[in-house]
């Protein structure tokens, strides 16, 4: 699709004294700008519409199968009493999210290319390999939800449902040659899939209301009581992906917007409301498992319910809804599908922004993907379920350990004058920046603590 010349004109940074190097390449060069935004005058709704899509491939990030295992187990042993951390957790999301979509569409570079030009070569390089273990991380829990979800629906044997999922690199590549949009409605058609998936077990499980109610309200005892501490950490450790950061702050710059103060302001101010609204999708999702979790399982013997299999499995019976336990394994094969379309973006995004360098995208996926196949498939084969659930409790505290080193740098670049300009982060917004991440890194550092040595 071609964008006209004039949308185009002013790519760099709105201070280049605060870049080290020369802007190389477009972040996605491929899909870069390829998106037509209304103009000014344009109704509300239609522009809108156009930053429409973005958000939904970041909160793909937010549901993915890595943060069931943490929203199972707080359901089942603590009721809808850790519900107020799932919704704390998805408030900071929103608000990191909205720096990396401001930092894309300020300085037109994603959060990969920043820190290439802002740091020197040894340094950009030892974010890139951090990244880089992020992502196959991610890639990881994308593989283990997926066979998981194949043996509970197929019977297939975890270790044929690990190498099955080595060919959804097809898919990828198939789709992301029809397109970004094609791309983002199919991620959109997923995330529906998962969310009446969810709504069936809500109603299905019949929830305290009242109770339920009372959850999304902070309690002193999640502080007070180690045990229940513990897992309000797991959670918030799940819940904020270092990826999606990376991805974010590329994505929003497939829209053609007006290169000029108006039309980056009302670009950041839709990519906000898109993501924005998408996380509170991803809210749903994540408090339905925990609110699931806890109507099925809290005071009815299975409190220590937190294995996925093991929920699966006990779901039909207690519910006594016979489509409980295949939404939920459907739910759980959607999670995983969408994540590993979001996960090839990132891992490119990545590559290209701190290497400056392109790979074929079938080279790149295949690679992020035996990565993560490898080691899963040694551990089903050897270990089996119990193996293959440890090892996405692994993958979720490499995130952990990751997630520092992409927040730090997003919230000292959005809050630079010198890169961003008149768009520079208030002072109201910067402090409150800081404080999150600093909460987000210090709890995250307490969960490894415990992981390892508690």
């Amino acid at each position: 699709m071609s964008v006209p010349p004039s949308l185009l004109t002013e790519t760099t940074p709105p201070a280049e004294a605060g870049w080290r190097h020369a802007r190389r390449g477009n972040s996605l060069s491929e899909v870069y700008a390829s998106i037509k935004v209304p103009p000014a005058n344009a109704p509300f709704w239609r522009k809108l519409m156009a930053f429409w899509g973005p958000g939904l491939l970041v909160a793909v990030g937010y549901m993915d199968p890595g943060n069931w295992a943490t929203d199972l187990a707080g359901g089942a042993r603590y009721g809808y009493t850790l519900l107020s951390v799932v919704l704390i957790s998805n408030l900071f999301a929103m608000l990191l999210q909205h720096l990396a979509a401001k930092l894309g569409i300020v300085t037109g570079r994603d959060l990969a290319q920043a820190c290439r030009d802002h740091y020197s070569r040894p340094v950009s390089l030892a974010l890139w390999m951090l990244c880089e273990i992020a992502i196959a991380a991610c890639d990881l829990a994308e593989v283990i939800g997926s066979a998981i979800a194949l043996n509970l629906l197929f019977k297939l044997p975890l270790a044929w449902g690990v190498v099955l999922t080595t060919l959804d690199v097809l898919v990828v590549l198939f789709f992301q040659n029809k397109g970004f949009r094609i791309i983002e409605s199919l991620v959109a058609g997923l995330i529906v899939l998962i969310f009446g998936c969810f709504l069936y077990e809500i109603i299905a499980s019949h929830p305290d209301w009242l109770a339920l109610s009372k959850g999304l309200v902070p309690q002193p005892e999640i502080v007070t009581n180690p045990l229940m501490l513990y897992v309000a950490i797991g959670i918030l450790g799940a819940t904020v992906m270092p990826h999606n950061l990376y991805l974010h702050s590329s994505i929003v710059q497939t829209r053609a917007f007006p290169q000029d103060e108006p039309g980056k302001r009302s670009a950041i101010k839709f990519a906000t409301i898109d993501s924005t609204l998408a996380l509170f999708l991803a809210f749903f999702v994540n408090a339905a498992i925990l609110v699931t979790a806890a109507a099925a399982f809290h005071g009815k013997g299975h409190e220590n319910v937190a294995d996925i299999a093991d929920a699966h499995k006990l779901l039909t019976p207690v519910l006594g809804a016979g489509a409980a336990s295949v939404l939920f394994a459907v739910a759980l094969l959607a999670s995983g599908q969408n994540s590993t379309l979001t996960g090839t973006l990132a891992g490119q995004i990545v590559m290209e922004g701190f290497l400056d360098i392109k790979l074929k995208p079938w080279v790149r996926r295949l690679i992020t993907r035996l990565i993560a196949v490898v080691p899963a498939l040694v551990v089903a084969i050897i270990y089996g379920e119990k193996g293959t659930g440890q090892l996405l409790v692994l993958s979720q505290v490499i995130l952990s350990l990751q997630l520092s080193f992409a927040v730090v740098p997003l919230v000292l670049f959005t809050g630079s004058r010198a890169k961003m300009g008149v768009f520079v982060n208030r002072p109201a917004v910067q402090v409150l920046a800081w404080v999150v991440s600093g909460i987000i890194i210090v709890l995250n550092l307490f969960l490894l603590w415990q992981t390892f040595f508690g």
